[in-house]
């Protein structure tokens, strides 16, 4: 639910909900983290791509495109998004294919890793249908 900063706390009580990326709150920003660093360590996340999708929005929400290339693409898109949406309810929604899609970008990247001996001996194309393949069988497995 999105609410104005003044009422976070309020409404979070009311509805027994977890403040979100507002200041002093427990999964907002922390020195050179963001909220998406706090809810990692909060949840005790371990997934390889979603820490490599963390560093990529951590440099997006910070500034720090130093850190991940892939970062200035996210803030572009994701700041243009404000733009062109009704709301936060929207912008959410439109997005989410922007993050999922980075998120197969940063498996992608781990899977070309652990198979690159099996990749160099395969065309392009094979090589393509291949990662595909492994790509949503974790998905769906």
């Amino acid at each position: 639910m999105f609410v104005p900063a003044d009422d976070v706390e309020k409404v979070a009580k009311k509805e027994g909900a977890i403040p979100f990326d507002i200041p002093n709150a427990e999964l907002g920003h922390h020195d050179d983290e963001c909220s998406f660093d706090a809810i990692i360590r909060k949840y005790g996340l371990h997934d390889e791509a979603l820490l490599d999708l963390a560093t990529i929005v951590r440099a997006a929400d910070t500034d720090s495109f130093e850190i991940a290339p892939e970062s200035i693409g996210l803030e572009a898109a994701a700041s243009g998004a404000t733009m062109i949406t009704r709301d936060d309810h929207e912008t959410v929604e439109k997005s989410m294919f922007l993050y999922d899609s980075l998120y197969a970008h940063c498996r992608l990247r781990i899977l070309k890793e652990s198979h690159k001996a099996e990749l160099d001996n395969m065309a392009s194309r094979e090589r393509r249908a291949f990662l595909k393949e492994l790509l949503l069988q974790k998905r769906e497995g």
